[in-house]
């Protein structure tokens, strides 16, 4: 059976996430939350630019229309 787009997402809370925002920017960490507008907020986020030059965010909250995907 297929699974819906919030199914894959109800899986893969607690768990560590790459997320793709518009301007080409990556963002990983651990999947804490989201909502029906795919929201996302992740604890022990860091971008990731270039291997060498990940920067540390913390705990960040994406806001869904910015997303461009969201790899489990």
């Amino acid at each position: 059976m297929a699974q819906r787009p919030l199914d894959v997402l109800n899986e893969a809370l607690q768990t560590p996430v790459i997320v793709r925002i518009r301007g080409g920017r990556e963002i990983r960490g651990e999947l804490q939350g989201y909502d029906l507008h795919m929201n996302l907020v992740l604890d022990n986020a860091e971008e990731t630019m270039k291997e060498e030059d990940n920067r540390q965010l913390g705990t960040v909250i994406l806001r869904g229309d910015n997303v461009v995907y969201i790899s489990p």
